[in-house]
């Protein structure tokens, strides 16, 4: 084997009560896919970004090409060839695709930027990549989808030696991810080290050559991916079995609770459907489909040009989020750091903002309610935290994802809309979501749940709504469902 192109020798990084990364050594090699596995909390959030200098170890030394790197920072790795794609995007949502692609390095004809140049080379790179995504475009008009494979073409415009991807694929479809593996492939096979973190396990035996597991911020484990199995690694991962992946299904439709008749917006055409007592209602289809906007449409996030929703058969009218709450709807969306929490404000501050009249009177905060209350939802969903104190932003995703579903389940919502609720969430709390849904479910909550992972759909709702350009193509029972029908309609064939 070659000699390691990246090493990091007892790296340890501490926090005010808390130690993200403990004694860490690992190495990685050019031409090789190296997978790393754990448990949100675990400590691969830390490790990656004391790779690329965005944090500063407490010790430890990270050598690269032979050199250890000293006062490294983000810039400083970028130019070296250490390039990252992080879980939460870095990008600018008001510039264009082209200028989020080569931002830094644009090219350059004299002392001006080329924007002809950028824009034809933006456009080669989304032609590689086999997608549609129109280089002048702002950001911000792309579904999160397509903003993931901007980020994966801005990685691919920088002659990286390592590229570290961070759940790349949590926001692709099926056939996105099918593209991004084509494009792990391409860049290993040039010489590049790819670190590759999912909690998609398919994704793991697919494409990594070796696989390592961090626990509780401390490396346990690396081995040869061949040699090890699914059940192998979990139980490395949370040090403990798992059962049942999805809870068992007793579904009995009860009375309609959500009737939505005629919804359009300047996306959505004519959706009609209705949400029962006692089901999942799943939403399916590829990115671009309309999933996403039909939950905030019903939400009031996004104007609706024409249609009517019913609750217990009562016309209701929602034009905000607020009226959508007063309503008893929540929406746990699928962009949780920019719509899902207040990134600087404190655990227990975003549990109970959405409810603060519970635990106030006359305009008045009862403290030890509102600490009551945070203690509970972090017992209930595991939160992992030093303190309810401690800020939002400086939590892992899946610890993040928890806070906004608690949020809601303090709010006491009738109707729960959860628009990707397990993106970039390890296997552990991925069943600890789906047992709460399915429990939510028997105490009476109607879910109505959009989701990119088939699997997923299929464990756990009970009806599958799928969607093609704006419009509903059709629905059909889980039981009646598979993989190949759910996507042939959501295609099209």
């Amino acid at each position: 084997m070659e000699k390691p192109i990246l090493q990091l020798s007892h790296i340890t990084k501490v926090y005010p009560g808390v130690t993200a990364l403990d004694d860490v050594s690992l190495e990685f090699y050019p031409g090789e896919v190296h997978a790393i596995v754990g448990e949100n909390g675990a400590g691969k959030s830390t490790f990656i970004k004391s790779i690329t200098g965005a944090i500063q170890p407490t010790k430890g030394e990270i050598i690269y090409r032979g050199t250890v790197l000293q006062n490294n920072n983000p810039a400083k790795s970028l130019d070296a060839g250490i390039v990252a794609i992080y879980q939460e995007f870095n990008h600018f949502p008001f510039l264009s695709v082209a200028e989020n692609v080569f931002y830094g390095s644009y090219p350059k004809k004299g002392l001006l930027v080329d924007f002809k140049k950028m824009e034809k080379m933006t456009g080669d790179l989304m032609a590689d990549l086999g997608v549609a995504i129109d280089p002048l475009a702002q950001l911000r008009e792309l579904s999160v989808g397509y903003q993931q494979i901007v980020e994966i073409a801005k990685a691919i415009s920088r002659n990286a030696k390592v590229l570290i991807m961070d759940e790349p694929s949590a926001p692709l479809t099926e056939n996105e991810v099918e593209k991004l593996f084509a494009i792990v492939k391409k860049v290993k096979a040039d010489g590049v080290a790819v670190i590759y973190i999912s909690h998609r396990m398919e994704e793991i035996f697919s494409l990594s050559d070796r696989v390592s597991v961090f626990r509780d911020g401390k490396y346990i484990k690396t081995m040869n991916t061949a040699d090890t199995n699914a059940d192998e690694l979990v139980k490395l991962m949370v040090n403990r079995t798992l059962g049942e992946q999805y809870p068992a299904k007793g579904y009995q439709r009860g009375e309609p609770v959500l009737e939505v008749r005629g919804l359009a917006t300047p996306m959505l055409k004519d959706i009609n459907f209705t949400a029962y007592r006692g089901e999942i209602l799943g939403f399916a289809g590829l990115v671009g489909a309309g999933r996403t906007e039909v939950a905030r449409a019903v939400f009031g996030a996004d104007k609706i040009s024409g249609g009517e929703l019913f609750l217990h058969g009562k016309r209701i009218k929602i034009n905000s989020p607020a009226d959508a709450i007063r309503s008893g709807i929540g929406l746990i969306p699928e962009d949780r750091k920019r719509h899902g929490v207040l990134l600087g404000m404190s655990i227990m501050e975003n549990i109970t903002y959405a409810n603060m009249q519970e635990i106030s009177k006359w305009g008045v905060l009862n403290g030890s309610k509102d600490a009551q209350t945070g203690e509970e939802y972090k017992d209930i969903l595991r939160i992992k935290t030093p303190s309810l104190k401690q800020l939002v932003k400086n939590l892992s995703g899946g610890n993040q994802q928890k806070v906004v579903l608690a949020k809601w389940l303090f709010t006491h919502c009738e109707v729960l809309i959860f628009d990707e609720p397990t993106r970039g969430i390890d296997v552990g709390a991925k069943q600890e979501i789906y047992f709460l849904m399915k429990q939510l479910v028997e105490d009476g909550k109607v879910i109505i749940m959009i989701s990119s992972e088939m699997p997923e759909l299929l464990g756990m709702a009970d009806r599958i709504i799928v969607m093609r350009e704006g419009k509903i193509a059709g629905t059909m029972m889980t039981r009646e469902a598979n993989q190949e029908s759910v996507l042939k309609l959501s295609s099209g064939l």
